[in-house]
């Protein structure tokens, strides 16, 4: 087996239209795809560049801050900053630096770990 890209990160919420308003809202993501399924899940879709990430509210799935964390690459640092920070979004660690980046982790509305993140000049 050879794995060749990451098809998707996701994260499972407790509740969609909430997770919906932090990830569309806040952040400004398009959600992409969006399957509702009543009682028996939903799971919604944004593309990002190459890549996707999925939200998704299943039975016996819960949240967690020390489950996979997604990178989101912004192109201003500070207003994403100032933005989060506006919606009173909880920072769990940051913002600091690195020697190739700027980054931050924050909590979403379920307590998943979030990271905004900037390269610096040179740094891909």
């Amino acid at each position: 087996m050879k794995v060749i890209e990451i098809a998707f990160s996701t994260y499972p919420v407790l509740d969609m239209a909430r997770a919906r308003a932090f990830y569309e809202g806040v952040l400004g993501l398009k959600a992409t795809m969006d399957h509702d399924m009543g009682e028996s899940g939903h799971w919604v879709e944004y593309d990002i560049g190459p890549g996707t990430l999925g939200l998704g509210r299943y039975d016996g799935w819960k949240p967690t801050s020390d489950g996979c964390t997604v990178g989101l690459e912004v192109e201003d640092f500070e207003a994403a900053i100032a933005k989060l920070q506006a919606a009173n979004v909880p920072f769990k660690m940051g913002p600091f630096e690195t020697p190739v980046c700027r980054m931050v982790i924050v909590l979403d509305p379920d307590g998943n770990s979030l990271c905004i993140h900037k390269r610096k000049p040179g740094h891909h």
